[in-house]
Protein backbone atom coordinates (compact mmCIF):
# COMPACT_ATOMS: atom_id res chain seq x y z
CA UNK A 1 0.00 0.00 0.00
CA UNK A 2 1.00 3.48 -1.08
CA UNK A 3 2.07 5.88 1.55
CA UNK A 4 -1.14 8.07 -0.16
CA UNK A 5 -3.12 5.34 -0.06
CA UNK A 6 -2.33 4.64 3.51
CA UNK A 7 -2.74 8.26 4.43
CA UNK A 8 -6.29 8.31 2.67
CA UNK A 9 -7.39 5.41 5.09
CA UNK A 10 -5.98 6.78 8.23
CA UNK A 11 -7.49 10.23 7.26
CA UNK A 12 -11.12 8.42 6.17
CA UNK A 13 -14.03 10.24 8.17
CA UNK A 14 -11.13 11.71 10.68
CA UNK A 15 -12.39 14.67 12.73
CA UNK A 16 -10.77 17.82 12.66
CA UNK A 17 -10.61 21.26 14.67
CA UNK A 18 -8.82 24.06 12.93
CA UNK A 19 -7.05 26.28 16.09
CA UNK A 20 -4.90 29.21 16.18
CA UNK A 21 -1.24 28.30 16.62
CA UNK A 22 -1.12 30.29 19.56
CA UNK A 23 -2.83 27.57 20.74
CA UNK A 24 -0.42 24.68 20.11
CA UNK A 25 2.61 26.49 21.14
CA UNK A 26 4.07 28.22 23.99
CA UNK A 27 7.01 31.09 23.11
CA UNK A 28 10.89 30.19 24.88
CA UNK A 29 13.15 33.19 25.94
CA UNK A 30 16.94 32.26 24.95
CA UNK A 31 18.82 32.60 28.25
CA UNK A 32 21.59 34.43 25.61
CA UNK A 33 21.81 36.83 22.79
CA UNK A 34 24.29 37.53 20.48
CA UNK A 35 24.41 40.50 18.24
CA UNK A 36 26.04 40.18 14.65
CA UNK A 37 29.49 41.37 15.59
CA UNK A 38 30.21 38.25 17.44
CA UNK A 39 29.10 35.91 14.61
CA UNK A 40 32.13 33.36 13.58
CA UNK A 41 32.35 31.45 10.66
CA UNK A 42 33.44 28.57 13.05
CA UNK A 43 32.64 27.47 16.87
CA UNK A 44 30.88 25.58 19.88
CA UNK A 45 27.45 26.82 19.17
CA UNK A 46 25.71 27.77 16.37
CA UNK A 47 23.72 30.47 15.75
CA UNK A 48 19.88 31.31 14.31
CA UNK A 49 18.57 34.22 13.66
CA UNK A 50 15.94 35.47 11.29
CA UNK A 51 17.94 35.97 8.40
CA UNK A 52 17.11 33.38 5.33
CA UNK A 53 20.77 31.30 6.22
CA UNK A 54 19.20 28.16 8.01
CA UNK A 55 22.71 28.86 10.34
CA UNK A 56 23.62 32.21 10.88
CA UNK A 57 26.68 31.67 12.45
CA UNK A 58 28.63 30.33 15.32
CA UNK A 59 30.05 31.04 18.49
CA UNK A 60 32.71 30.09 20.87
CA UNK A 61 31.92 32.93 23.82
CA UNK A 62 30.84 32.02 27.16
CA UNK A 63 26.59 31.87 26.30
CA UNK A 64 24.06 29.94 27.56
CA UNK A 65 22.50 28.30 25.11
CA UNK A 66 18.62 27.03 24.33
CA UNK A 67 18.59 23.83 25.58
CA UNK A 68 18.48 20.81 22.93
CA UNK A 69 14.75 19.78 21.75
CA UNK A 70 12.31 20.59 18.61
CA UNK A 71 11.62 24.31 18.13
CA UNK A 72 10.04 26.29 15.56
CA UNK A 73 11.59 29.38 14.73
CA UNK A 74 9.72 32.49 13.38
CA UNK A 75 11.64 35.59 11.64
CA UNK A 76 9.19 38.53 12.95
CA UNK A 77 10.76 40.61 10.58
CA UNK A 78 11.50 38.21 7.80
CA UNK A 79 8.53 35.89 8.14
CA UNK A 80 11.42 32.92 7.68
CA UNK A 81 10.19 29.87 9.65
CA UNK A 82 12.51 27.11 10.67
CA UNK A 83 12.63 23.81 12.42
CA UNK A 84 15.75 23.59 14.50
CA UNK A 85 16.36 20.04 16.98
CA UNK A 86 19.42 20.69 18.59
CA UNK A 87 20.87 23.19 20.80
CA UNK A 88 21.82 27.01 19.60
CA UNK A 89 22.34 30.38 20.49
CA UNK A 90 20.17 33.08 19.51
CA UNK A 91 21.64 35.61 17.79
CA UNK A 92 20.10 39.08 17.76
CA UNK A 93 16.57 40.36 18.26
CA UNK A 94 13.14 39.58 16.11
CA UNK A 95 13.27 36.20 16.48
CA UNK A 96 10.14 34.01 18.06
CA UNK A 97 11.45 30.39 19.73
CA UNK A 98 8.40 28.12 19.59
CA UNK A 99 7.87 25.03 21.35
CA UNK A 100 4.74 22.74 20.88
CA UNK A 101 2.41 22.11 24.26
CA UNK A 102 1.28 18.64 22.84
CA UNK A 103 1.14 18.23 18.99
CA UNK A 104 4.16 17.01 16.85
CA UNK A 105 6.41 19.44 16.83
CA UNK A 106 7.57 19.01 13.05
CA UNK A 107 3.84 18.55 12.29
CA UNK A 108 3.31 21.76 13.58
CA UNK A 109 6.06 22.99 11.82
CA UNK A 110 4.89 21.93 8.09
CA UNK A 111 1.23 23.02 8.96
CA UNK A 112 2.49 26.77 9.89
CA UNK A 113 4.63 26.94 6.34
CA UNK A 114 2.05 25.72 4.36
CA UNK A 115 -1.20 27.94 5.81
CA UNK A 116 0.98 31.11 7.15
CA UNK A 117 0.06 34.23 4.44
CA UNK A 118 2.91 36.43 4.27
CA UNK A 119 2.97 40.21 4.58
CA UNK A 120 5.75 40.70 2.98
CA UNK A 121 6.89 44.07 4.64
CA UNK A 122 9.32 44.82 7.22
CA UNK A 123 7.16 45.06 10.28
CA UNK A 124 6.80 42.98 13.52
CA UNK A 125 4.58 40.09 12.16
CA UNK A 126 3.96 37.76 15.31
CA UNK A 127 0.56 39.22 16.20
CA UNK A 128 -0.78 37.99 13.43
CA UNK A 129 1.07 35.17 13.00
CA UNK A 130 0.16 33.15 16.15
CA UNK A 131 -3.25 33.44 14.93
CA UNK A 132 -2.76 31.04 11.83
CA UNK A 133 -5.34 28.34 11.92
CA UNK A 134 -3.68 24.79 12.11
CA UNK A 135 -5.53 21.53 11.49
CA UNK A 136 -5.51 19.41 14.79
CA UNK A 137 -7.13 16.09 13.46
CA UNK A 138 -9.25 13.88 16.19
CA UNK A 139 -8.94 16.46 18.84
CA UNK A 140 -11.08 14.60 21.31
CA UNK A 141 -8.22 11.17 20.54
CA UNK A 142 -4.69 12.80 21.26
CA UNK A 143 -3.09 9.36 20.43
CA UNK A 144 -4.85 9.01 17.45
CA UNK A 145 -4.26 13.08 16.59
CA UNK A 146 -0.34 12.21 17.22
CA UNK A 147 -0.44 8.88 14.86
CA UNK A 148 -1.82 10.69 11.64
CA UNK A 149 0.29 13.49 12.27
CA UNK A 150 3.66 11.42 12.42
CA UNK A 151 2.04 9.74 9.56
CA UNK A 152 1.89 13.57 7.72
CA UNK A 153 5.46 14.16 9.17
CA UNK A 154 7.12 11.01 7.78
CA UNK A 155 6.07 11.11 4.31
CA UNK A 156 7.07 15.47 4.21
CA UNK A 157 10.17 14.32 5.51
CA UNK A 158 10.56 11.75 2.57
CA UNK A 159 9.66 13.96 0.19
CA UNK A 160 12.00 16.88 1.73
CA UNK A 161 15.21 14.58 1.70
CA UNK A 162 14.75 12.79 -1.73
CA UNK A 163 14.93 16.86 -2.90
CA UNK A 164 17.88 17.46 -1.12
CA UNK A 165 19.30 14.00 -2.31
CA UNK A 166 18.13 15.31 -6.18
CA UNK A 167 20.00 18.41 -5.67
CA UNK A 168 23.37 17.26 -4.38
CA UNK A 169 23.32 14.89 -6.87
CA UNK A 170 22.77 17.66 -9.52
CA UNK A 171 25.50 19.49 -8.13
CA UNK A 172 27.77 16.75 -8.03
CA UNK A 173 27.29 15.87 -11.42
CA UNK A 174 27.51 19.70 -12.41
CA UNK A 175 30.84 20.07 -10.61
CA UNK A 176 32.26 17.54 -12.33
CA UNK A 177 31.05 18.41 -15.44
CA UNK A 178 32.44 21.86 -15.01
CA UNK A 179 35.87 20.59 -13.90
CA UNK A 180 35.85 17.97 -16.77
CA UNK A 181 35.11 20.70 -19.29
CA UNK A 182 37.44 23.39 -17.77
CA UNK A 183 40.49 20.25 -18.27
CA UNK A 184 39.50 19.49 -21.83
CA UNK A 185 39.70 22.95 -22.57
CA UNK A 186 43.21 24.04 -21.17
CA UNK A 187 44.30 20.59 -23.07
CA UNK A 188 43.14 22.11 -25.93
CA UNK A 189 44.57 25.74 -25.47
CA UNK A 190 47.78 24.49 -24.47
CA UNK A 191 50.94 25.15 -26.74
CA UNK A 192 54.78 23.74 -26.65
CA UNK A 193 57.32 26.46 -27.87
CA UNK A 194 57.55 26.57 -31.67
CA UNK A 195 54.29 24.91 -31.80
CA UNK A 196 52.37 27.66 -33.01
CA UNK A 197 52.53 30.99 -34.24
CA UNK A 198 52.21 33.84 -31.40
CA UNK A 199 50.68 37.20 -32.60
CA UNK A 200 49.39 40.28 -30.56
CA UNK A 201 45.61 41.15 -30.59
CA UNK A 202 46.36 44.52 -32.37
CA UNK A 203 48.12 42.99 -35.20
CA UNK A 204 44.47 40.08 -35.98
CA UNK A 205 41.72 42.17 -34.30
CA UNK A 206 39.85 45.30 -33.95
CA UNK A 207 39.58 46.65 -30.31
CA UNK A 208 36.97 49.32 -30.10
CA UNK A 209 34.42 50.28 -27.19
CA UNK A 210 30.96 51.33 -28.15
CA UNK A 211 28.71 54.11 -26.73
CA UNK A 212 25.70 54.53 -24.60
CA UNK A 213 22.42 53.35 -26.42
CA UNK A 214 19.89 56.74 -26.79
CA UNK A 215 17.62 54.30 -24.18
CA UNK A 216 18.41 51.60 -22.31
CA UNK A 217 15.58 49.02 -21.73
CA UNK A 218 14.52 46.83 -19.11
CA UNK A 219 12.24 44.64 -21.06
CA UNK A 220 13.97 41.81 -23.48
CA UNK A 221 14.17 42.93 -26.83
CA UNK A 222 16.21 41.47 -29.32
CA UNK A 223 19.41 43.23 -28.86
CA UNK A 224 21.63 42.82 -25.45
CA UNK A 225 22.99 45.96 -24.13
CA UNK A 226 26.89 44.83 -23.30
CA UNK A 227 28.91 47.21 -21.18
CA UNK A 228 30.99 46.38 -17.82
CA UNK A 229 30.15 43.90 -15.86
CA UNK A 230 29.60 39.77 -16.72
CA UNK A 231 26.17 39.94 -17.48
CA UNK A 232 24.31 42.48 -19.85
CA UNK A 233 23.26 45.92 -18.49
CA UNK A 234 19.93 45.89 -20.05
CA UNK A 235 18.52 45.70 -23.87
CA UNK A 236 18.21 48.50 -26.88
CA UNK A 237 15.87 49.24 -29.79
CA UNK A 238 18.81 48.62 -31.69
CA UNK A 239 22.47 46.85 -32.33
CA UNK A 240 25.46 48.87 -32.86
CA UNK A 241 27.65 45.28 -33.43
CA UNK A 242 27.58 42.40 -35.32
CA UNK A 243 27.26 38.89 -33.68
CA UNK A 244 30.52 36.27 -33.42
CA UNK A 245 32.31 39.23 -31.38
CA UNK A 246 33.90 38.47 -28.25
CA UNK A 247 34.03 41.30 -25.17
CA UNK A 248 35.23 41.73 -22.15
CA UNK A 249 34.78 45.37 -19.95
CA UNK A 250 37.19 47.96 -20.17
CA UNK A 251 36.74 49.44 -16.58
CA UNK A 252 34.91 49.16 -13.73
CA UNK A 253 34.44 47.12 -10.18
CA UNK A 254 34.15 43.13 -10.47
CA UNK A 255 34.24 43.18 -14.35
CA UNK A 256 37.72 42.90 -15.49
CA UNK A 257 38.96 39.89 -16.74
CA UNK A 258 35.43 38.75 -17.47
CA UNK A 259 35.32 37.07 -21.23
CA UNK A 260 32.12 37.02 -23.06
CA UNK A 261 31.32 36.13 -26.56
CA UNK A 262 28.13 37.43 -28.23
CA UNK A 263 26.58 35.06 -30.83
CA UNK A 264 23.77 37.60 -32.20
CA UNK A 265 23.93 41.78 -32.95
CA UNK A 266 24.12 43.57 -30.08
CA UNK A 267 24.52 47.35 -28.70
CA UNK A 268 28.36 48.08 -27.23
CA UNK A 269 28.37 50.34 -24.19
CA UNK A 270 31.84 52.47 -23.67
CA UNK A 271 33.01 50.63 -20.90
CA UNK A 272 33.70 47.33 -22.95
CA UNK A 273 36.06 46.45 -25.28
CA UNK A 274 35.01 44.15 -28.41
CA UNK A 275 37.59 42.19 -29.88
CA UNK A 276 37.04 40.75 -33.79
CA UNK A 277 39.11 39.08 -35.97
CA UNK A 278 40.52 41.12 -39.41
CA UNK A 279 41.13 37.89 -40.78
CA UNK A 280 38.87 35.21 -40.42
CA UNK A 281 41.34 33.15 -42.55
CA UNK A 282 44.00 33.41 -39.98
CA UNK A 283 41.31 34.12 -36.79
CA UNK A 284 38.39 31.95 -35.46
CA UNK A 285 36.85 34.54 -33.28
CA UNK A 286 34.53 32.05 -31.09
CA UNK A 287 38.23 30.38 -30.54
CA UNK A 288 40.04 34.00 -29.33
CA UNK A 289 37.04 33.84 -27.01
CA UNK A 290 38.18 29.89 -25.55
CA UNK A 291 41.54 31.09 -25.08
CA UNK A 292 41.11 34.34 -23.20
CA UNK A 293 37.99 33.27 -21.42
CA UNK A 294 40.62 30.20 -20.30
CA UNK A 295 43.56 32.55 -19.68
CA UNK A 296 41.69 35.45 -17.72
CA UNK A 297 44.64 36.01 -15.78
CA UNK A 298 46.39 37.66 -18.50
CA UNK A 299 43.52 40.02 -19.05
CA UNK A 300 43.61 40.60 -14.92
CA UNK A 301 47.54 41.43 -15.21
CA UNK A 302 46.40 44.40 -17.27
CA UNK A 303 44.43 45.79 -14.78
CA UNK A 304 45.43 49.29 -13.90
CA UNK A 305 44.39 49.91 -10.01
CA UNK A 306 44.27 53.18 -8.11
CA UNK A 307 40.60 54.56 -8.89
CA UNK A 308 38.58 52.67 -11.03
CA UNK A 309 40.30 49.85 -11.68
CA UNK A 310 40.84 49.25 -15.82
CA UNK A 311 42.55 47.75 -19.03
CA UNK A 312 44.73 49.98 -21.23
CA UNK A 313 43.59 49.78 -24.67
CA UNK A 314 46.86 49.47 -25.82
CA UNK A 315 47.72 47.28 -23.32
CA UNK A 316 45.14 44.91 -24.81
CA UNK A 317 46.49 45.35 -28.16
CA UNK A 318 50.12 44.05 -26.99
CA UNK A 319 48.53 40.86 -25.55
CA UNK A 320 49.74 37.93 -27.39
CA UNK A 321 47.88 34.64 -28.44
CA UNK A 322 48.90 31.48 -29.82
CA UNK A 323 47.28 31.03 -33.35
CA UNK A 324 47.30 27.84 -34.77
CA UNK A 325 46.25 27.07 -38.06
CA UNK A 326 42.41 27.90 -38.85
CA UNK A 327 41.33 24.39 -39.37
CA UNK A 328 42.81 23.35 -35.97
CA UNK A 329 41.07 26.44 -34.26
CA UNK A 330 37.43 25.56 -35.85
CA UNK A 331 38.52 21.53 -34.55
CA UNK A 332 39.18 22.96 -31.26
CA UNK A 333 35.94 25.36 -30.92
CA UNK A 334 33.64 22.29 -32.01
CA UNK A 335 35.14 20.32 -29.15
CA UNK A 336 34.19 23.09 -27.05
CA UNK A 337 31.18 23.82 -28.19
CA UNK A 338 29.77 20.39 -27.24
CA UNK A 339 31.35 20.23 -23.82
CA UNK A 340 29.73 23.97 -22.91
CA UNK A 341 26.76 22.68 -24.82
CA UNK A 342 26.42 19.47 -22.03
CA UNK A 343 27.81 21.43 -19.32
CA UNK A 344 25.44 24.14 -20.12
CA UNK A 345 22.22 21.73 -19.93
CA UNK A 346 23.12 20.90 -16.55
CA UNK A 347 23.10 23.88 -15.25
CA UNK A 348 19.63 25.19 -16.64
CA UNK A 349 18.57 21.53 -15.96
CA UNK A 350 19.73 21.52 -11.96
CA UNK A 351 17.28 24.28 -10.77
CA UNK A 352 14.75 23.64 -13.02
CA UNK A 353 14.52 20.09 -11.54
CA UNK A 354 14.87 21.33 -8.53
CA UNK A 355 12.15 23.29 -9.04
CA UNK A 356 9.60 20.74 -10.26
CA UNK A 357 10.34 18.50 -7.28
CA UNK A 358 10.20 21.22 -5.08
CA UNK A 359 6.40 21.56 -6.63
CA UNK A 360 6.17 18.28 -6.79
CA UNK A 361 6.36 18.42 -2.49
CA UNK A 362 3.84 21.29 -2.26
CA UNK A 363 1.37 19.48 -3.98
CA UNK A 364 1.81 16.66 -1.42
CA UNK A 365 2.18 18.67 1.26
CA UNK A 366 -0.86 20.69 0.26
CA UNK A 367 -2.70 17.49 0.09
CA UNK A 368 -1.96 15.91 3.11
CA UNK A 369 -2.74 19.05 5.06
CA UNK A 370 -5.93 19.65 3.39
CA UNK A 371 -8.25 18.45 5.77
CA UNK A 372 -11.75 19.67 5.54
CA UNK A 373 -13.15 23.24 7.10
CA UNK A 374 -15.99 24.62 8.29
CA UNK A 375 -18.02 26.97 6.57
CA UNK A 376 -17.29 29.43 9.12
CA UNK A 377 -13.36 28.70 9.40
CA UNK A 378 -13.26 29.08 5.23
CA UNK A 379 -14.94 32.11 5.70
Amino acid sequence: MSSLSYMEKLLDSVEVEWKPLRTEIKTITAPSKLKSGAYRDTGRFPIIDQGIEFIAAYTDEDVTPVKTGEYIIFGDHSEHIKYVDFSFVQGADGLKILSTISANARYIYYAFQNFYKKELSYKRHWSSAKETLIPIPCPENPEKSLEIQAEVVRILDAFTELTAELAAELAAELTARKKQYNYYRDQLLSFEDGEVEWKTLGDITEIKTGQKPSEILENATNFDYINAGTSRSGYSAGSNCEGDTVTTPSRGQGGIGYVGYQKKPFWLGPLCYKMKSTDQELLVNKYLFYFLQSKSELLLGLKKEGGVPAVNKSDLAKLEIPVPPVNEQARIVSTLDKFDALTNSISEGLPREIALRQQQYEYYRDLLLSFPKSEEVAA
